[in-house]
């Protein structure tokens, strides 16, 4: 049997969201890590095709990038592919999107590390892996609250 959504429903769902981003700081958290860190990947990764922002390959660990055929630059554009879905994933699904970006991030801090150098960037990026996660457990709570959908008869 078919259900069907009142129609007031759903702008009383949007409505609801406005008011808890206005007034819950736990929620006005969600949303900033989650549009930090959709944009930020995908920013980063549209650059490993164009190396405007840096020499992408400078960072690359010869030993990772051993593990890879082609170049370092070959090995960045794979990078960049890899960063604009994660990104995306967290605009689209930020439960599972946050955690891909966290493992993305330990997987960088932990190049940068084998590298031996750029430690000042391995810890940014620690940094942000922790709030990677932080968003993950920001969007369970999020999701948890949301405004459910009710059918009526």
């Amino acid at each position: 049997m078919a259900t069907l959504t009142h129609p007031g429903l759903r702008a009383r769902s949007r409505d609801q969201a406005f008011d808890r981003l206005r007034g819950d700081p736990a929620y006005q958290a969600f949303w900033l890590l989650r549009v930090g860190f959709t944009v930020a990947p995908v920013v980063f990764g549209l650059d490993k095709f164009f190396n405007l922002l840096v020499t992408w390959p400078v960072y690359l660990s010869p030993e990772f990038n051993d593990l890879i055929p082609g170049s370092g630059q070959t090995a960045m554009y794979i990078v960049g592919v890899v960063e604009i879905v994660a990104g995306l994933a967290v605009l689209l699904r930020p439960r599972f999107g946050a955690y891909l970006v966290a493992a993305w991030l330990g997987g960088i801090t932990l190049n940068l590390l084998v590298l031996g150098e750029h430690y000042d960037i391995a810890l940014r990026d620690f940094g942000l892996m922790l709030a990677a996660l932080t968003l993950a457990r920001l969007a369970l709570a999020a999701d948890a609250r949301l405004p459910r959908r009710e059918a009526s008869r």
